[in-house]
């Protein structure tokens, strides 16, 4: 038997690495892996090519360094074992430092150039709204506070506070800020359209009746976070474009096939 891997007491030979880790759900984690790698050595892009991705002396340098602070190869006989033990090549080490760099820059040279639009486009959703809602089970209760409100005869944080058979009691009726991607369609929709400031009527919503005054808009914007927010989101779907087209056999390990969760009744708040 060669030995490939030493951990601890016991050697690892080759024959047993794919029972290993499939014995301890690895595989899966491999195919994803195997799938970001080959896009970025081959240049594989959602909308054709780009070139393979690569780093320049200095950024390998500079991930070398930050991968041998933090595995403690403060030396070259150190570092030299480290790969001997792991049967790494010098290249192999510099991949593996370079790897979340060379994904980052994946993500930019695939969905770099569009994020404005993609921004425009997904602005709505990411927007973010602060507003007081109470809601009751009796439709009866719903009118009377909401005139109680209107007429001034009483705060909204009062009757929130007593009346509000939600979370939101606890503060007063205020939520938020949330984004409006994260709240029911039909709910954000009232909120949006809604003047600030100004209360709404009773509405029905599930089992309950609502009042709500949107209080607070606040519009999203496209900074470095967000920036990185929208390609994390376009890499993920392109990564589940990528899984579609695996083996029937990769597709099992995936889980692809699997039926979908079932969907939640969105939130209100």
């Amino acid at each position: 038997m060669t030995t490939v891997l030493q951990i601890g007491n016991r050697a690892i030979a080759a024959s047993e690495i794919i029972p290993l880790l499939a014995s301890y759900n690895l595989i899966p984690q491999l195919i994803c892996e195997s799938i970001i790698e080959q896009a970025i050595a081959q240049g594989a892009a959602p909308f054709g090519s780009i070139a393979p991705i690569t780093c320049t002396k200095e950024e390998t340098a500079d991930a070398l360094e930050q991968f041998y602070q933090h595995w403690d190869l403060t030396s070259e006989d150190k570092r030299q074992a480290w790969r001997e033990r792991y049967g790494l090549t010098q290249e192999q080490l510099e991949l593996m430092a370079t790897r979340k760099l060379r994904i980052e820059k994946f993500k930019q040279a695939s969905w770099g150039h569009q994020l404005e639009s993609y921004f425009l486009k997904r602005k709505r959703q990411l927007d973010k709204v602060i507003y007081s809602l109470i809601r009751t089970e009796q439709r009866g209760t719903a009118n009377e506070l909401y005139f109680r409100i209107k007429e001034g005869e009483q705060s909204f944080a009062e009757l929130a506070a007593e009346y509000s058979t939600g979370p939101e009691a606890q503060t007063g009726g205020i939520i938020g800020p949330v984004e409006f991607g994260s709240v029911a369609p039909n709910f954000a929709q009232l909120l949006y359209t809604s003047q600030v400031g100004v209360i709404q009527p009773p509405v029905p919503f599930g089992e309950s009746w609502m009042i709500v005054r949107t209080e607070k808009l606040v519009p999203a914007q496209l900074d470095n976070f967000m920036r990185q927010r929208l390609l994390q989101e376009n890499f993920e779907a392109w990564f589940k474009q990528q899984l579609t087209q695996l083996s029937p056999e990769e597709k099992i390990w995936m889980g692809v096939n699997a039926k979908p969760a079932q969907v939640q009744e969105a939130n209100v708040a």
